[in-house]
């Protein structure tokens, strides 16, 4: 069985088809799917959703492109649906320096809150980094000693000697359908480097399906291809990749 660590099931993509994909989810041997909020009203979402549904779970959180939104209510609303028991983490938060991103300092504050928000969880962090892997490292670092519940470097795409900064935090790196792409050899090069034990599995559906999907709609179905370009990466059997993965998300998030 597998998990899909990182999906938006609450995107307008899906609307009136999740419990199809769920369903379809299950029947690709997919066991759980963990949703993940972008602001306060997808976090919500997440949540209820998360509820019903039995192999559904929410991360929640404010992401970087909704940074300045974030105030002193939003993080009480966010503290109020942490006590959901299918709440496992705080996410996604992080830094996105694209251009016309909310201010860059709001960003960081923002980011900084929400960890020490996971901190007095006790849940862990599920992290996005785009155009700010600098940043990023510098407040995770500075912050270590709030990261005791670990966390992941969700869509990871960095280098290896980020991805090896980042495991000496605590931290896992998270693998999607980027890994599977015939352009991502630098990428896979990665992935061949770094221990398995530290990699979970994700599609960050509705975005960047695996090939042989690529450019279609994506779906937590699609996760065993991830899997299986793992397994060829790693020279190892697809049923190693979903017992190491599904334990190493087990372990992080507790479920």
């Amino acid at each position: 069985m597998l998990i899909d660590t990182h999906a938006h099931l609450t995107d307008k993509r899906f609307e009136g088809e999740v419990q199809e994909i769920i369903k379809k989810s299950y029947d690709s041997m997919v066991e759980i799917v963990i949703t993940s909020g972008t602001n306060l009203k997808t976090s919500k979402m997440a949540v209820s959703l998360a509820e019903e549904f039995e192999g559904v779970f929410a991360s929640i959180g404010v992401h970087p492109q909704d940074a300045d939104e974030y105030n002193d209510k939003i993080e009480k609303e966010l503290e109020e649906l942490a006590q959901s028991r299918k709440v496992i983490a705080i996410g996604e938060i992080g830094l996105e320096y694209l251009e016309g991103c909310v201010d860059r300092e709001v960003q960081k504050q923002v980011f900084e809150r929400q960890i020490k928000l996971a901190y007095k969880l006790d849940l862990p962090i599920v992290i996005h980094t785009r155009e700010a892997i600098g940043d990023t490292m510098e407040i995770l670092k500075a912050n270590k000693e709030l990261l005791t519940n670990g966390g992941t470097l969700h869509c990871f795409s960095e280098s290896e000697e980020i991805a090896k900064e980042a495991i000496k935090l605590g931290l896992n790196i998270s693998v999607g359908g980027v890994s599977t792409f015939t352009n991502a050899k630098r990428l896979q090069e990665v992935i061949k480097n770094i221990p398995i034990d530290k990699i979970i599995l994700e599609t960050d559906c509705p975005y960047l399906a695996p090939t042989p999907f690529r450019g279609q709609r994506n779906d937590p179905s699609f996760i065993p291809y991830i899997a299986q370009n793992l397994a060829d990466l790693k020279g190892l059997s697809v049923e190693e990749v979903a017992k190491i993965t599904t334990l190493n998300a087990r372990r992080l998030f507790k479920i």
